[in-house]
């Protein structure tokens, strides 16, 4: 149906209108100091995260044009080295511009979903892992300086909302008619990369002080 396709670009856009006041941080700045806080903040940051959230929707949107058993696969790359990349970021190390960077994977997976075609797969292997490593490295900012416990509750926290948005939206598209979807393609992307762009353009142009 058409009200289908069009949720993921309402979601977007409605984010998109919210950003600012949301700041990606679930807690208010705060560090989670139990399972339950560090759990909920998880679940939060890729979806209030609206940067996250438009790439989480884009991958979405690019997977639903593969296999279901790739598909799968591809996914849990990117959950995966999403962890990996929280765990760098605790590990203390540094990756320049990560925020711009981030922007920048949002940027290109607007652009993916424009592109209206399958990717090649050795593409999809390559782009997914990196991309999963810095917007997990944003995400770790959140957790810094947690205890044990709440800080593995905010890894399974992101590691299953995200599988569970990317995997869900996807198999959502890949059941709805291919030539509205096809259609629907070039304005959800279009407005994924003025997500992307508006987040490079806060790391890119001064902020007043």
């Amino acid at each position: 149906m058409t009200l289908s396709l069009r949720r993921p670009a309402a979601v977007l856009a409605t984010s998109f209108l919210a950003a600012p006041a949301f700041a990606h941080h679930a807690m208010d700045g705060k560090t989670p100091v139990t399972f339950l806080q560090g759990l909920l903040s998880g679940i939060a940051h890729p979806v209030i995260g609206l940067d996250h959230l438009a790439f989480v929707l884009a991958a979405a949107w690019v997977l639903s044009r593969v296999a279901t058993v790739p598909r799968i696969a591809l996914a849990a790359s990117f959950v995966a080295a999403a962890v990996a990349g929280t765990v760098l970021h605790l590990a203390l190390v540094n990756v320049p511009r990560s925020e711009l960077l981030v922007a920048l994977t949002v940027v290109f997976a607007g652009l993916a979903v424009a592109w209206r075609r399958a990717s090649p797969a050795a593409l999809l292997w390559a782009a997914l892992p990196v991309a999963g490593v810095l917007h997990g490295y944003a995400y770790g900012e959140s957790i810094v300086g947690a205890e044990p416990a709440p800080l593995a509750a905010y890894l399974l926290g992101f590691a299953l909302v995200q599988l569970a948005v990317m995997l869900g939206a996807a198999s959502l598209l890949s059941r709805r008619d291919p030539v509205r979807v096809r259609r629907a393609a070039v304005p959800a992307g279009a407005l994924v990369v003025l997500v992307g762009v508006y987040f490079a353009a806060l790391q890119l142009v001064p902020q007043a002080a």
